[in-house]
């Protein structure tokens, strides 16, 4: 049986002055679903469709721990994290393809 992997990602819109938190069972599905902003809400009224930061964990309980301690985060600690991986703030979604 195929181990299910799930994700907890952050975007941002395209002059980086918001950022979201979520979560995933799919991240590909998901992060298309903002891009495309087949759902409404906070992505789509912002215009997040940048993926600048994820990381995956087997555990969907971790996962929504790791979501939650994220969006309890200051923005300037978010950041930090995000520029460990991604320093340039480059969009990752075609890396996912």
């Amino acid at each position: 049986m195929e181990e299910k992997i799930y994700s907890v990602y952050i975007l941002t819109n395209p002059s980086h002055t918001v950022l979201y938190i979520g979560v995933t069972g799919n991240l590909i599905r998901r992060v298309r679903e903002h891009k495309e902003k087949i759902v409404e809400g906070f992505t789509k009224k912002y215009n997040c469709i940048k993926l600048i930061y994820h990381e995956e964990t087997n555990c969907v309980e971790s996962a929504i721990v790791r979501e939650k301690q994220l969006k309890g985060w200051r923005r300037d600690k978010k950041v930090q994290l995000i520029e460990r991986m991604n320093p340039d703030w480059l969009d990752l979604s075609s890396s996912l393809y």
